[in-house]
């Protein structure tokens, strides 16, 4: 991700949650663990007291990632996809990227997606 002179980040790292996730048949219906890393870019313009409408609260990053994990979804693409999405809607935000780890995808490994978006 790029970042302009009038931006800075924030990050929500290693949330933890149980989502309904799986493009098989033996992963539906079953919760599995996820860890997301979320980091928005910011205009920082918007920066200079220390009020929280001036920037994004973690709390509602994290809320997002827990609503939608709690629908089914096949595939780790979509759930950053709709969680990407939802965090560009927040006030302040230019880009996001979301980083997905599914650890029980692939014995002995750490299987996942990493995407960038910016606001359109």
């Amino acid at each position: 991700m790029t970042f302009s002179a009038a931006s800075s980040r924030v990050f929500l790292r290693a949330l933890t949650l149980d989502a309904h996730i799986g493009y098989y048949p033996e992963e539906k219906g079953a919760p599995q663990p996820l860890v997301l890393d979320i980091e928005l870019s910011l205009d920082t313009r918007r920066f200079g007291d220390d009020r929280i409408c001036r920037t994004v609260d973690y709390d509602i990053l994290a809320r997002h990632a827990h609503e939608l994990a709690a629908s089914h979804v096949d595939l780790l693409e979509t759930f950053a996809e709709r969680l990407a999405d939802r965090c560009l809607t927040l006030d302040h935000v230019l880009a996001v990227r979301v980083r997905i780890e599914k650890p029980r995808a692939v014995p002995n490994a750490m299987a996942g997606v990493e995407i960038v978006r910016l606001r359109a």
